[in-house]
């Protein structure tokens, strides 16, 4: 007499002893990818708390991203800043968490309590992160605490997740073996708020009494020089048209921190060394026993592209950069002021441009308020004439004089020009690309610059038709950039606007298009309209 076999209920595994249950694949495929989730957020938690008694710059997750920035193909970084302008940065971290996020669910995935693979992954994370804080340039032999208590706190919660993963339930008494489904996910959320809760708390402990707060009370030394007055005729009275002056929120910023540095003033310090005569450390006392002056001056990315807006004007107040430099006696065969950032980016700056007169200053405030972090704060540099790249160094706390052939600053050592004096370069506000405008009257404005040298003269031409001169506004300095507008009786149809300017030695915009890479990007500027 065959007895006939029951088939097991849903959930039961016939591979086991009876009344033993499992849970369902899909949902055992969904604990182990967030119990992933959840050792790698508590590990990268683990490694930001650390990371505050140690440095900010040994964060395994910054240092990771500062490594990938650092190691970039110049067309790569050019198709971001192109791609993405200012949000460059935020598009990278983002960029960044969804891979750690597709790799920590692997790591959940393959982790067994007999075969711990996903924990040789976070191994291996965390290995990662060691490689790249040492390769920062502030790096010291404590820059492998961060990553080293990430890799114990991913490994140890993937261990244990896995454990309860792993643990069998008793179709009789599911509650007196393993985990149910409701506990576990209740376990999950509870490491996962107590790791970025402990990382918030860390975090915010590190940044009482910071910089941020200290700037909000900083009051700006008086300038012993107060910049000319900017006249009325310096904005052209056209909607849409770039203002004078650039708001600090408003401002470009283009450099390769992806945290903000958070320095105070109390610990600051600029050492200045090399071929000078006398060795010598500036502090912020320093500073402020010194005599300010306030210039207006524009400054300009070498990334821009034609047309682009990586260009800005503002006020500054600072320290005549030649005065210091006469302090401390810069030996003749000097040729490069080798300036670093306390995140150790550097800058090579012609020594020729900072002792010839023009404006450059060691700045301390921006539009009437101290310089925002983003911008530099406290100190930066400022240099009519030259990109940034070259010269623009924020959070600037050591100066080498030296030469051009003895050392190469970041961006040089990656290929880029060594002098970086800036191009003369126009462009289109208004209207914007693809308006469609009525027919009559429309007014063409837009934005020069040749900074150090002046705006003589910008053109307008429409279609194939003659170079016609635009209406300046009035000049501030050789130092800012310049307004523009031309009035054109526009008729039907689709249009294409150039504009073009001549700088004060005569020097005219060329219409040869070329990369921003390595010297500043080059050609005329255009945009194609619709008159309806």
């Amino acid at each position: 007499m065959t007895v006939p076999t029951a088939t097991p209920p849903d959930g039961v595994c016939t591979d086991h002893p009876e009344g033993v249950t499992h849970v369902s694949r899909i949902e055992t495929v969904i604990r182990r990818a967030l119990a992933g989730l959840i050792a790698v957020g508590a590990a990268l938690a683990a490694g930001e708390i650390v990371s505050v008694a140690v440095s900010s710059f040994s964060s395994p997750y910054f240092a990771v991203g500062a490594l990938l920035v650092d190691n970039a193909p110049a067309p790569v970084r050019e198709f971001a800043i192109r791609t993405f302008g200012t949000s460059d940065k935020q598009v990278l971290l983002t960029g960044m968490a969804i891979g750690i996020a597709v790799l920590a669910i692997v790591a959940g995935l393959v982790e067994r309590r007999t075969k711990p693979f996903g924990s040789v992954l976070v191994v291996l994370f965390g290995i990662v992160g060691i490689v790249a804080a040492f390769q920062r340039p502030t790096a010291t032999a404590t820059y492998v605490f961060p990553s080293l208590a990430a890799i114990v706190v991913g490994v140890l919660v993937l261990r244990v997740l896995t454990g309860y993963l792993g643990a069998r339930r008793n179709a009789a008494a599911p509650e007196q073996d393993g985990l149910s489904r409701r506990a576990f996910v209740g376990l999950a959320a509870t490491a996962a708020v107590a790791a970025g809760g402990v990382a918030l708390v860390g975090r915010a402990i590190a940044n009482a009494g910071n910089a941020i707060s200290e700037r909000a009370s900083l009051k700006l030394p008086t300038p012993r020089v107060r910049a000319k007055a900017i006249p009325a005729g310096s904005n052209i009275d056209v909607p849409g048209a770039t203002p004078f002056v650039t708001s600090n929120q408003s401002f470009y910023r283009i450099d390769t921190a992806l945290q903000v540095p958070e320095l105070k003033t109390s610990e600051w310090q600029l050492r200045i060394h090399g071929m000078v005569d006398r060795e010598m450390t500036l502090t912020w006392d320093d500073l402020m026993g010194m005599q300010p002056v306030e210039k207006v001056i524009t400054l300009t990315c070498v990334s821009n592209q034609v047309g682009g807006d990586l260009a800005g004007n503002a006020t500054w107040i600072g320290y005549p950069i030649k005065d210091i430099l006469a302090k401390v006696g810069v030996q003749a065969d000097s040729d490069m002021l080798f300036s670093t950032s306390v995140d150790g980016w550097t800058s090579g700056t012609p020594v020729s441009a900072l002792t010839d007169g023009r404006d450059a200053i060691l700045a301390v405030g921006m539009n009437g308020q101290p310089l925002p972090l983003e911008h530099g704060y406290p100190v930066r540099q400022v240099v009519p004439g030259l990109y940034g790249f070259v010269s623009a160094c924020k959070w600037v706390v050591d100066w080498e004089l030296t030469r051009f052939d003895r050392k190469k600053a970041y961006w040089t050592e990656r290929g880029w020009g060594q002098m970086g004096p800036i191009k003369t370069a126009s462009r289109i506000d208004v209207p914007a690309s693809f308006a469609q405008v009525p027919a009559g009257e429309v007014v063409i404005a837009g934005t020069a610059w040749a900074q150090h040298r002046g705006i003589e003269k910008v053109e307008v031409r429409i279609d194939d038709g003659p170079w016609e001169v635009a209406q300046l506004a009035e000049e501030y300095s050789i130092d800012t950039w310049r307004q523009w507008s031309y009035r054109w009786q526009a008729t039907p149809g689709q249009h294409m606007l150039y504009c073009r300017a001549t700088d004060k030695t005569g020097q005219l915009q060329t219409e040869e298009r070329t990369p921003p890479i390595p010297g500043g990007a080059t050609g005329w500027h255009n945009r194609v309209i619709t008159i309806t």
